[in-house]
């Protein structure tokens, strides 16, 4: 069998249907939704028992297990519990749970559900970024739908269960992104980030215990109920089970949102689902997991997209933003980009985060001047290496990913720009 062909045949854990709407609640019924909710009511610790057992783990980057997160919640002695969905989205490049949200938003819905009863919730948030009002629009729709049919708020199908979910709108900020800071925006507070530990699990939303899950992960949760763990795991690899949603963007033919199995290769990506480049250029670098992943060369592509392997390799397959890269793309120019974003979204807090960013630009600055030195390029990569490992939050410890990966395999275009490289001082000897 050929690639192209598992492509297509292999079971998908997402159905969007048509791009132009969103799946009815009739329709999603109809496909068998909300069918795991059932499982649910009627056998919980078996329901907990499946997710444990397919080794879903966190899609929102973290790549934490799904079920141990839940196990966590249900031995918390306290009683009063929170469930928050991360649906923030701040990631550069990355738009798959905007895509979850605006067409199959039930499978949301009731893989929310299940979670927050299995957490023993009976209170749940949605955390949708400002800048997505029609998901915004969708879900509040959908959830109005949902609670008419039974399915969500108070005595869910007659079981005595209750689930009340209220959304909440972020303000713009990609820290919120990161889950303490979530809970401090929903409480009303600057949207910081919080020491850890405690970790929220522990104490969280108004400190009780909450559990914080992705979108596209809780949305995984109803197919393994509905399917079985055992399915689950045959469209994946051991080390990694099920599918990852791939927001593909750049210079390949077909830009867009694929359901891809884990264990397929960045290449396979890049040609079989994305159809190749763009135009007749060749391909130069590739960024994998958004603006707080890495950069890579061809030569890496090759590389499984599994967690362990990745991980090995010094790749972050993150939230699954894969941006590619022909030879006509400025690496220097592409990293300005990102570590300019950081700069703005930083909190400055912290004294590595706020002053590594501000210095970084500068020196990258001046690279792309034809003013830096070779000795500008080691401070670079050494202020970098500092701001990852003394960063108080996520945000700082990522936000020099790209430029560290970059100078690893593209130290050559740094370098040629500095002053005192060995071309440019033979090209001035040559000029005298």
């Amino acid at each position: 069998m050929t690639t192209l062909q598992k492509i297509k045949d292999f079971d998908k854990v997402f159905n969007f249907g048509s791009y132009d709407g969103s799946v009815s609640l009739e329709e999603y019924r109809m496909t068998g939704g909300y069918e795991a909710l059932r499982k649910v009511l009627q056998d919980p610790q078996a329901a907990t028992e499946e997710i444990c057992a397919a080794g879903l783990r966190g899609r929102g980057g973290a790549a934490f297990p799904a079920g141990t997160k839940l196990k966590m919640m249900q031995t918390n002695v306290e009683t009063e519990r929170y469930l928050v969905c991360n649906a923030d989205e701040g990631e550069p490049g990355t738009f798959k749970d905007r895509f979850i949200m605006n067409h199959i938003p039930f499978q949301l819905l009731e893989g929310l559900t299940i979670a927050a009863i299995l957490a023993g919730s009976s209170n749940a948030y949605i955390y949708i970024r400002h800048e997505y009002p029609a998901a915004q629009a969708m879900i509040r729709q959908s959830i109005a739908e949902a609670q008419a049919a039974g399915l969500l708020g108070e005595n869910i199908l007659g079981s005595g269960v209750s689930v009340n979910l209220k959304i909440f709108s972020g303000a713009g900020s990609y820290l919120c992104g990161e889950e303490t800071a979530m809970l401090s925006s929903i409480e009303g507070k600057k949207g910081r980030p919080r020491v850890k530990p405690p970790f929220p699990i522990e104490s969280g939303l108004w400190g009780k215990p909450t559990l914080i899950n992705n979108v596209e992960t809780l949305a995984n949760i109803p197919v393994i109920i509905a399917k079985g763990a055992d399915w689950y795991k045959g469209l994946g690899t051991k080390d990694s089970p099920g599918t990852k949603l791939i927001s593909l963007s750049g210079d390949v033919r077909n830009r867009g949102l694929y359901e891809v199995p884990f264990g397929t290769t960045f290449r396979e990506i890049i040609e079989n689902y994305g159809g190749g480049m763009k135009e007749v250029y060749t391909l130069k670098a590739v960024n994998i997991g958004g603006a707080s992943g890495v950069v890579v060369p061809p030569e890496e592509l090759d590389c499984p997209m599994e967690y362990g392997v990745c991980a090995a390799r010094g790749i972050t397959i993150g939230s699954g933003a894969v941006y590619v890269m022909d030879e006509r793309r400025s690496i220097l120019d592409n990293v300005q980009n990102r570590v300019n974003f950081f700069l703005h979204e930083s909190c400055g807090k912290c004294t590595p985060c706020r002053e590594g960013l501000r210095q970084a630009i500068r020196i990258i600055e001046r690279v792309l001047a034809g003013q830096a030195t070779l000795k500008d390029l080691s401070n670079l990569e050494r202020y970098t290496k500092c701001m990852q490992e003394a960063s108080f939050c996520g945000l700082g410890q990522a936000a020099g990913n790209s430029l560290l990966s970059s100078l690893k395999y593209f130290r050559k275009e740094y370098e040629e720009s500095c002053v005192d490289s060995a071309q440019n001082i033979r090209e001035r000897g040559d000029m005298c």
